[in-house]
């Protein structure tokens, strides 16, 4: 491995420090943009864009304002001391974490100077397209399960002698803090756990995702060319992912993405694009091919 001598160090550090205060975006030694830092996508701009704001593309002040100030609110109010004497909970469900554990930001981030009323952009009416008969089918098969793979309303475990706490293989992948797949591809903000680590060099980029610790190694062809996938017999939760440089954009394919419980999905193909804005951050904007939907679909967001 070869050493960088202190002189060189500093030096190296000299120039990043002056690119900084210069506001441009830091880069390599090859020029290329270095994404590598923290990245928090916490983000209040709606995933598909709510019925009341119809066609409307972007958001008002007005409204960008009252989406903060109800999170404050929300958040707020469920900071309050509870009353000790309060008494057992009257709903059947006592719900997951409160507030405490998570963290849905406090703003709807701005792309371009303008927050958008959703992060879908494609279709252009901001909602997931139509699901496919066989998506239906497909999606259909995995209701009928519950969080151990097993048919629901069933008593199985009095035919098997098993128990469904007894081995954690029957679990799912979430439940195991495994992999999520809205955390990880495409990369959504969600309730918590928003966080986004880059590592990287000239020859690949490491996305770090802090929700189930997962980490995305992706190698990045050279001289702008494609790195090519692995045939069908290989695929991974995930999925395989290849990157190569269009100017500033690192442009991300990936495919031989497994689905639950093991199984191949052919069909499904992600494209992301990390584009650097000056002081601000990455524009992530990414692009799904899914076989359980009529038409691929479009979002985009920032990351600061």
């Amino acid at each position: 491995m070869r050493h960088l001598s202190v002189a060189s160090l500093l030096i190296t550090l000299l120039f990043l420090s002056e690119a900084a205060a210069a506001g441009e975006v830091p880069r390599t030694r090859s020029g290329r943009p270095d994404f590598s830092g923290n990245y928090d996508i916490s983000n209040l701009t709606p995933f598909s864009r709510p019925k009341e704001f119809g066609v409307q593309k972007y958001l008002t002040d007005e409204q960008i304002a009252a989406i903060a100030k109800r999170q404050a609110s929300f958040v707020s109010n469920d900071d309050r001391q509870l009353d000790p004497e309060r008494g057992p909970e009257k709903a059947d469900d006592p719900g997951a974490y409160n507030y405490f554990w998570l963290d849905f930001g406090t703003d709807a981030l701005p792309i371009d100077g303008r927050v958008r009323t959703s992060v879908i952009i494609d279709p252009p009416n901001g909602q997931m397209p139509e699901i496919t008969a066989a998506g239906k089918q497909r999606m259909g098969l995995i209701a009928q399960y519950d969080y151990w793979g097993k048919p629901k309303d069933v008593a199985w475990w009095m035919e098997t002698g098993d128990g469904p706490y007894d081995d954690p293989e029957s679990f799912t992948l979430g439940i195991r803090c495994i992999y999520l797949d809205v955390a990880s591809l495409p990369m959504r903000s969600l309730p918590y756990n928003n966080l986004k680590t880059i590592v990287q060099n000239e020859d690949h980029v490491v996305i770090n995702i802090e929700w189930m610790h997962h980490a995305r190694v992706i190698r990045i062809g050279k001289d702008g060319k494609r790195p090519a996938h692995p045939g069908d017999w290989y695929n991974i939760y995930g999925g395989d992912s290849v990157a190569w440089w269009e100017g500033d954009t690192l442009v991300v394919d990936t495919t031989n993405i497994r689905d639950w419980p093991g199984s191949a999905r052919p069909g499904v193909h992600v494209v992301e694009r990390f584009t650097p804005v000056q002081d601000k951050g990455l524009v992530y904007r990414y692009t799904v091919t899914d076989p359980d939907y009529t038409a691929p679909y479009t979002g985009e967001l920032m990351w600061p």
